[in-house]
């Protein structure tokens, strides 16, 4: 390669990634694989999720219903699903219901692909990275309820620059999410349900759908228990939060 162009090329890549690493925002989520995964496991990764993920390299259409195999006449979507005890729980109640799914940690993923698969399901399709190019591709007012439940809480005050739920992620949901749909939050961690609440009413898109103290002390009827809320039943009250958007 002649001196001249590597020299350019380098000083030019540098640039771009120093910029890329300033305007990319940080991730929310933890490591993104486990324990080695079982056989069965790594067919379903090879075989199954191909299928299920939509391909954000496309444009999206215009109504997002039409990614499912059959009829469904609403699309709801969750963030960080962890092993997808509660989508595989809200497809099974509510089959004329398409949801999409996204988690980042690899072996949560396959623990969702193997329930889809022992289900029989055909109404969950699968994002396997960071929530925020979901959003981002998704068209205006695709989505009639999103769920956000547990997300890391990054507690130490160093760390909850990290945390999901931000200014630019409310605006993203207030796009995406159409008016009359539905928000929902929970988490063991006091101070992040209380930042949250903060941050979704500065954006001024939602209401909070509380009247009294047992709509948010409370776990909603329709929300099944993750092992993520029963590690976090042992220790802190959950906070549980719902929103409907403007």
């Amino acid at each position: 390669m002649p001196a001249s162009v590597g020299t350019t090329n380098g000083v030019g890549l540098t640039q771009a990634n120093q910029k890329t690493a300033e305007t990319r925002p940080l991730r929310s989520y933890g490591r993104r694989k486990g324990k080695r995964l079982s056989p069965r496991k790594e067919q379903l990764i090879a075989d199954l999720l191909p299928r299920l993920r939509p391909d954000l390299g496309q444009k999206p259409p215009s109504d997002l219903r039409t990614l499912f195999s059959g009829p469904v006449r609403d699309v709801w979507l969750e963030i960080g699903f962890g092993s997808g005890e509660h989508l595989l729980w809200q497809a099974e109640r509510h089959p004329d219901i398409g949801l999409i799914g996204c988690e980042p940690f690899i072996n949560g993923v396959a623990a969702l692909l193997g329930g889809i698969e022992d289900r029989e399901l055909d109404t969950i399709l699968v994002h396997d990275d960071d929530a925020r190019d979901m959003l981002a591709w998704l068209p205006d007012n695709a989505l009639s309820r999103v769920f956000i439940l547990f997300p890391d809480p990054w507690p130490k005050k160093r760390q909850q620059k990290r945390r999901l739920v931000s200014p630019e992620l409310l605006s993203a949901l207030a796009r995406v999410i159409a008016p009359g749909g539905e928000l929902r939050f929970a988490s063991d961690d006091t101070d992040y349900a209380g930042q949250t609440l903060l941050t979704v009413k500065r954006s001024g898109a939602f209401a909070w759908l509380a009247s009294r103290a047992a709509d948010w002390r409370d776990r909603p009827a329709d929300l099944v228990p993750t092992r993520y809320e029963q590690k976090a039943l042992s220790g802190l009250k959950p906070v549980y939060l719902r929103w409907r958007r403007l």
